[in-house]
């Protein structure tokens, strides 16, 4: 359990996986959570007839249903990628924590088996004092998805005021899963084209209806149902964890709750990012604003009320628990680590894989390991950077929009098992 930033999973999810189906996605629709929020070169555009003429009539061929369908090719020895030895170090510690899954559990990809995965596990497990570089060079091998392309958000673990009672100035209420909040039975509604059927609840005369959006929350729909695990100060900082769809609330003793992705309304996630820059809002110019999370905010605490109408514009609400132990939880499962976790479309990514960026954004350069999912991170080679919590976290991951080429690291012998060239 939204970045593209502001958009995992975002939303991001928890961190978790369904989470960020939502959240994290990134401020823009095309912006979970989780970056720059607002992608200003590349990426795929509407195509548009050529001037004086009608619309085009030729539709838009679907994108690839996986990575076997995008294109697999061998890439460079592992031996040859630049690694920082620190990097390469924090990856294999997520690499191993994700051994467990790896292991067990089917790839939506195409592009591995479990049974593939157990060598370079049992590897990770007992790899001591060797070079954590080694370790990558021994057991992978790399490739290319489609071309290669890649387009990077960040996302975060947003810290905001918050407590687990009711105070003076925590007025905002955080709710758990309502159990009114059910997927219709057969018949009664048109399934998802993913064949599931749709989120919703059953109004009082039987028939199944869409469950309530924003604006209803927020004026109370769900009030006195004894949902609320907690209460949060600022409104604004809130619409960001659920974009996030995992944070820690900060009481005003310093008491720290983890709340992670518990669930979310059934309704499209709309990036108001995107929606500010429809309006003209999003420059350089007089009354403008950056396209950053931080730009954003701005223009809501400026103008609250169109702040408000403009949160609301995005439908999607998600619903949290409280959690325990070690976290926030990706979509594996396993705790998300800062600058060693990535957010990947398992279409084309198995989760638990390491993944290797070459961008035009430094800090975001290096091996990663995919553990988590986002409703705006889908398509080949899109990937959401998780930062960690902090001041430092939120300005990278509300900042990071980076450009350049992805490799996936696949256990050696699966390229040949695929007839990769």
């Amino acid at each position: 359990m939204q970045l593209e930033v502001v958009a995992g999973r975002l939303a991001r999810r928890s961190l978790r996986g369904a989470a960020r189906a939502f959240l994290l996605s990134g401020l823009l629709a095309t912006v979970a959570a989780c970056g720059g929020i607002i992608p200003t070169t590349g990426g795929p555009r509407p195509s548009r007839p050529p001037s004086g003429q009608g619309p085009a009539t030729t539709p838009t061929p679907p994108p690839p249903q996986n990575a076997l369908v995008a294109g697999v090719r061998r890439g460079p020895a592992v031996g040859a990628l630049a690694m920082e030895p620190a990097d390469a170090a924090g990856a294999l510690a997520s690499f191993r924590e994700s051994c467990p899954r790896l292991t067990s559990r089917s790839d939506a990809s195409g592009l591995t088996r479990p049974d593939e995965w157990r060598q370079a596990c049992t590897a990770a497990v007992n790899w001591g004092a060797g070079s954590p570089a080694a370790f990558f060079a021994s057991f992978f091998e790399t490739a290319r998805i489609g071309d290669g392309s890649s387009y990077a958000t960040g996302y975060y673990e947003p810290e905001i005021a918050g407590s687990r009672t009711p105070l003076p100035g925590y007025t905002v209420p955080v709710y758990a899963f309502p159990r009114d909040l059910v997927r219709a039975k057969p018949g009664d509604a048109a399934p998802l084209k993913d064949g599931r059927m749709p989120l919703g609840r059953y109004a009082p005369d039987g028939t199944f209806t869409t469950y309530f959006d924003r604006a209803q929350i927020d004026a109370g729909a769900l009030a006195g149902k004894g949902l609320e695990i907690a209460w949060v100060a600022d409104p604004v900082e809130f619409f960001f964890l659920q974009v996030q769809g995992s944070g820690r609330l900060v009481g005003p003793d310093g008491t720290v709750t983890r709340i992670g992705y518990a669930g979310q309304n059934g309704l499209p996630y709309t990036g108001i990012g995107g929606v500010m820059r429809d309006q003209g809002l999003v420059g350089a110019g007089p009354g403008q604003y950056s396209g950053s999370m931080q730009g954003i905010m701005q223009y809501i605490a400026e103008h609250p009320a169109e702040g408000r109408a403009l949160m609301e514009r995005n439908r999607s609400w998600v619903f949290f628990k409280v959690l325990t132990g070690d976290g926030p939880l990706g979509a594996l499962n396993v705790p998300v680590r800062a600058r060693s976790s990535v957010a990947a479309d398992p279409r084309y990514v198995p989760l638990g894989a390491p993944v290797y960026l070459d961008l035009d954004r430094r800090e975001a350069n290096g091996l990663w390991i995919a553990q988590d999912t986002g409703g705006a991170i889908k398509g080949t080679n899109r990937f959401d950077t998780f930062w960690g919590a902090g001041a430092q976290a939120r300005a990278t991951a509300g900042g990071m929009s980076g450009r350049g080429s992805a490799l996936i690291l696949l256990p050696k012998g699966v390229l040949a098992r695929l007839g990769a060239r």
